[in-house]
């Protein structure tokens, strides 16, 4: 039985060794471990690629350039627009205009000309009222057409009411800019009361009363001008958001569709064309804005234009696009037909005072 006894571990000892045998050794189980880890951390990564949007690869083909210690990223019609400015001499408010007299007398200047187009210089032929030579009418357009603080508004409401070189102007992309960044540099509050003023002296009947009653076309125009500067002038200093460009330059150069530039007349008592097909781009929107926000001031001759255009509008560009009604009555002192020294509306105002800090909020 003691044999029997001993002989049971010699027997079970060799199964033991070869289950010991087949056990991995611990060096084994780590780097088993080690690859599993590895194996699921690859797998972890390649579904966080796959989770994140492919990007695509844009190239910038704005041409860099360092402007007041600062890099600037601009088209090339944009860089062009700048060389073009450093090529002409420095902005002043004292620029000058070519006037167009009623005599058409011959003169001779040591001063070239500006190459800004000039209001009313198709020449005053029509019609005046008085005789021997004492038309007191041209006399009082001649006069205001040379006079310096006119020159400084440079209003752009004239140049659109008839002038055959801003038309040949609204050609150029390059020349319309010129334009614009003259009328714009003006003090437009300061010029809009001027131009209140120029129209109420230009309805006296010691100057233009009389042609005004019986409907000189000359003389109504340039009244309707000096009434509209101040929404014609909010609105065609502004730009374009994406661009920096001005809006009206946009439009007025839009070959395929030039339609949102009649917008602009809107103020000149000019109803849209019943084939208009506006653009509904922002410019049209913020254009329209301003005009809603002139209407406030009934005087103004946008109030009975502007109701039937941003129907049009609405019905291209969507319900909502623009206010359709006029806006709230701001009524405001003046009683006669050329409303003497009447101000704009607190809206319009309130208009003027934010378009110069509109480059800042783009």
């Amino acid at each position: 039985m003691a044999s029997d006894a001993s002989a049971l571990p010699s027997l079970s000892r060799p199964k033991q060794l070869a289950a010991l045998s087949r056990r991995p050794p611990p060096k084994r189980w780590a780097i088993l471990f080690l690859v599993l880890v590895c194996f699921f951390c690859q797998i972890a990564a390649a579904t966080a690629d796959a989770a994140e949007p492919v990007e695509t690869l844009e190239i910038d083909a704005r041409i860099p350039l360092r402007e007041n210690g600062k890099w600037l990223f601009l088209s090339q019609e944009e860089l062009d627009l700048r060389r073009v400015k450093k090529r002409a001499p420095a902005a002043t408010t004292t620029f000058s205009i070519a006037v167009q007299t009623v005599t058409q007398t011959s003169t001779t200047s040591t001063v070239p000309a500006s190459p800004l187009p000039s209001p009313l210089d198709g020449g005053l032929s029509a019609n005046f009222t008085g005789e021997n030579g004492q038309r007191k009418c041209p006399q009082f357009i001649n006069s205001f057409l040379g006079d310096e603080t006119f020159k400084r508004c440079y209003p752009f409401s004239l140049l659109l009411q008839g002038s055959q070189s801003f038309f040949n102007a609204e050609k150029s992309l390059v020349a319309i800019t010129q334009v614009l960044d003259a009328s714009c540099a003006a003090n437009a509050t300061f010029c809009n009361d001027y131009m209140s003023q120029l129209a109420s002296n230009m309805t006296s009947s010691d100057n233009c009363g009389e042609d005004f009653d019986l409907g000189n076309s000359v003389v109504v125009k340039a009244y309707n001008a000096m009434r509209a500067y101040a929404p014609i002038y909010t609105a065609s200093c502004l730009k374009d958001a994406q661009t920096s460009m001005y809006c009206f330059a946009n439009a007025v150069t839009n070959l395929t569709n030039p339609t949102n530039t009649y917008f602009y007349y809107l103020p000149l008592n000019r109803t849209l064309p019943g084939s208009t097909v506006p653009g509904c781009s922002q410019c049209l929107q913020q254009t329209m804005n301003v005009f809603h926000a002139s209407t406030a001031n009934r005087k103004q001759q946008i109030t009975s234009t502007y109701e039937s255009a941003a129907q049009q509008v609405n019905t291209i560009c969507g319900p909502s696009f623009v206010n359709e009604t006029l806006a709230d009555e701001v009524v405001s002192s003046g009683s006669s037909r050329s409303i003497p020294a009447s101000r704009p509306s607190f809206a319009l105002l309130a208009a003027l005072a934010v378009l110069p800090l509109i480059p800042w909020l783009i």
